[in-house]
C-alpha cells in the first residue's frame, strides 16, 4: 500500500468487520474495527476516499422462514457509528452492495470520507467469486486494498476475484494484513527452536492438516480439548462418555507415529477434569486420561496435564496456540485454559515469540487480561491456519499477481 499514490483516489478497501453483535445489535467487540484503522487513517492522511467493503456474518445460511434475508441482523449500518468514533471522519452508508445508487454514492464521495457498502454475502455471487459483481464492485474505485486477512483464505469476490480488474500499480495489503504475514513468517520460515504449537478444540478432524504441517516445524506438540480423546483411544485408553470421532481413530494413531518418526513429542493430557455431565453446574472430578469412568466425560485438563504444559510453554522459544484445553466457558473447566494463557504470556516475558490464533483462544487470552503479553494475536483464526498449513490465500494471491 506505502506504494501507492493515494491522492484524490476513490479506494476500494476491504476489511473484516464481521464483528459480534448482541440482541440489540450493539457491538460487543470491536477488535476488529479498531484493527483496520491504521490503514483507513493512512489513506484518508494520503489524501484518498474509501468505499469499505465487508462482510458480516452468514446471512445466506441463516434466513427467515420465508427465505428471505436477515437484512437488520446482518446489516453493516450497526458498524457505522464506531467507525465514524475511531476514524474520527464522515462515514456515510448505503444499503446496498452494487448498482445506480452506489455508483452515484461513490461518485460524490469527497476526500477524507468513507462509504460504507452494504454486507457483500447478501448476494450469492460474493462466496461465489462471480466475476460479474467483482467488475461492478472495481468499477466504483481507482486503488483496490486487501485488509482482511480474516478471509484471505475464501475465493470470494470482493476478496479476490476483483483484485484481478485492477492492475499491479493499483492494488495492495493494507497494515492489518501485512502484519499478519509478517508474524506467521516468524512460524513457517526458520521459527527459533525450541517450538512448542498449543492445539485444543473439539475435534481432530477440524486440526488434521495443521497436525501434519506441525510435524514438519515444531519440537512438541501440546494437545488438549476434545480433540485429545480421539488420541487417548486410538492409544488403547478409556474415555468414558469423552467426546470423540470414532472415525478418526486410525488417523489419530497414525498422526502419533508420525509425530514419533519426526522425533516430535506429541503429549497428549495425563489426566482430565471430568464430570458426570455437560454442564455449567456440574462438579469435576480427576482422573487419568486413559482411565475415565463409563459415566463420566473429560472436560478439561487436569492438574498434573496443567504442571507438564506449563513447564513446556516455559522452555519454549517460538509458541503457537491455536485452541482451548476444556470447556473455558464453565469457570470450573477453565483451569487448563487459563494456566495456557498465563504460561504462554510468561514465557514471552522471557523472551519467547508468540502468537495465538483462533477465536477460543483469543477469547481466552483476553479472558485472562494477557492479550498484551503476547507477541501477536491473529484477526483471522481459519486464515492463519490455512496459511500454517501451507493451503491456498486467493485473497493473498489476488493482490501478488
Amino acid at each position: 500500500m506505502k506504494q501507492l499514490d493515494l491522492n484524490n483516489k476513490k479506494v476500494l478497501l476491504r476489511v473484516d468487520f464481521n464483528v459480534p453483535l448482541d440482541a440489540e445489535n450493539q457491538i460487543t467487540d470491536d477488535t476488529r474495527i479498531r484493527a483496520a484503522i491504521p490503514t483507513i487513517k493512512y489513506i484518508l492522511e494520503g489524501g484518498g476516499r474509501i468505499i469499505l467493503l465487508s462482510h458480516l456474518g452468514r446471512p445466506q445460511k441463516k434466513k427467515n422462514e420465508d427465505g428471505s434475508l436477515k437484512r437488520n441482523t446482518f446489516s453493516l449500518i450497526h458498524t457505522l457509528d464506531r467507525l465514524a468514533e475511531l476514524s474520527g471522519v464522515p462515514v456515510h452508508f448505503i444499503d446496498d452492495t452494487r448498482g445506480e445508487a452506489v455508483r452515484q454514492a461513490a461518485a460524490a464521495l469527497k476526500k477524507g470520507e468513507i462509504l460504507i457498502l452494504e454486507n457483500t454475502r447478501f448476494y450469492k455471487e460474493e462466496s461465489a467469486g462471480d466475476h460479474a459483481f467483482a467488475k461492478q464492485l472495481s468499477e466504483l474505485a481507482d486503488i483496490y486494498i486487501n485488509d482482511a486477512f480474516g478471509t484471505a483464505h475464501r475465493a470470494h469476490a470482493s476478496t479476490a476475484t476483483v483484485a484481478s480488474f485492477f492492475k499491479k500499480d493499483e492494488k495492495g495489503f493494507g497494515f492489518l494484513m501485512q502484519r499478519e504475514l509478517d508474524n506467521a513468517a516468524k512460524l513457517i520460515h526458520d521459527p527459533e527452536g525450541p517450538f512448542v504449537a498449543i492445539l485444543g478444540g473439539a475435534k481432530v478432524s477440524d486440526k488434521i492438516q495443521l497436525i501434519d504441517a506441525l510435524l514438519y516445524k515444531v519440537d512438541k506438540i501440546i494437545v488438549g480439548g476434545g480433540m485429545a480423546y480421539t488420541f487417548v483411544k486410538a492409544s488403547g485408553g478409556q474415555i468414558g462418555k469423552s467426546l470423540v470421532e470414532e472415525d478418526k481413530l486410525e488417523l489419530a494413531l497414525a498422526l502419533i507415529n508420525k509425530a514419533e518418526q519426526n522425533n516430535v513429542e506429541l503429549l497428549i493430557p495425563a489426566d482430565s477434569n471430568c464430570a458426570q455431565s455437560f454442564d455449567k453446574s456440574a462438579i469435576g472430578k480427576i482422573f487419568p486420561s486413559d482411565a475415565i469412568p463409563d459415566d463420566y466425560m473429560g472436560l478439561d485438563i487436569g492438574v498434573n496435564a496443567i504442571a507438564s504444559a506449563s513447564n513446556i510453554i516455559a522452555s519454549a522459544r517460538t509458541i503457537f496456540w491455536n485452541g482451548p484445553m476444556g470447556v473455558f466457558e464453565f469457570p470450573q473447566f477453565a483451569d487448563g485454559t487459563l494456566a495456557v494463557a498465563k504460561a504462554v504470556a510468561a514465557a514471552t516475558e522471557n523472551g519467547a515469540y508468540s502468537l495465538v490464533g483462533g477465536g477460543d483462544s483469543v477469547a481466552a487470552i483476553n479472558q485472562t487480561g494477557l492479550a498484551d503479553k503476547v507477541s501477536f494475536i491473529s484477526t483471522g483464526g481459519g486464515a492463519m491456519l490455512t496459511l500454517l498449513e501451507g493451503g491456498q490465500m486467493p485473497g493473498i494471491k489476488g493482490i501478488e499477481e
